[in-house]
C-alpha cells in the first residue's frame, strides 16, 4: 500500500492526493507501508531449491536511470534455497531466516535486523518463517 504524497502550491491550495510511479527513477519522494504492499510472483530457479517448496515475490520502488541501484520488496516462503548475491543492504519487516555465508558466518535474521551481503557471497537461506524485507542493491 502506497502512502500518498502530498504537496502545496504556492497558493497554499492542496491538490489531490497522487500515488507516485514505482519503478522510475525520476519518481516523486513517496513512502510504502511495506507489511501491507502488494507483491508480484517472482520464481525462483529451481536449481536453486534445496528443500521445501519456497515461493519469492517481490516489487522493484526504485531503480536508477543507469540500473545499478535498485531498492524494493521482497519475500519468501519456508524452505531452503542457494543464491549468489548482489552487494546488498536490507532490513528485515517480518518472518526469520538462517543465512549462512559460505566460507564466512552464520547469520540469523528476523524483524528489524538490519544485514550487508557482499557481492558473489554464496549463501543458503533456511527460511523458518515467511521473511520480508526492504533492500537495495548496488549493481
Amino acid at each position: 500500500m502506497i502512502c500518498s504524497t502530498r504537496s502545496r502550491s504556492p497558493g497554499g491550495s492542496e491538490p489531490p492526493l497522487q500515488s507516485p510511479p514505482m519503478t522510475t527513477h525520476d519518481a516523486p519522494s513517496f513512502a510504502v507501508h511495506i507489511p501491507d504492499a502488494e507483491l508480484e510472483a517472482d520464481p525462483l530457479d529451481p536449481a536453486q531449491i534445496v528443500s521445501g517448496t519456497p515461493e519469492v515475490t517481490g516489487k522493484v520502488l526504485w531503480e536508477s536511470a543507469d540500473g545499478k541501484q535498485v531498492r524494493g520488496i521482497w519475500q519468501i516462503t519456508p524452505g531452503v534455497v542457494t543464491d549468489t548475491e548482489a552487494n546488498e543492504h536490507f532490513v528485515v519487516v517480518s518472518g526469520r531466516a538462517t543465512v549462512a555465508v559460505e566460507g564466512g558466518e552464520t547469520l540469523e535474521i528476523g524483524p528489524g535486523d538490519a544485514c550487508v551481503l557482499r557481492e558473489g557471497d554464496k549463501t543458503t537461506w533456511t527460511v523458518h518463517e515467511t521473511l520480508r524485507k526492504a533492500y537495495h542493491i548496488s549493481l
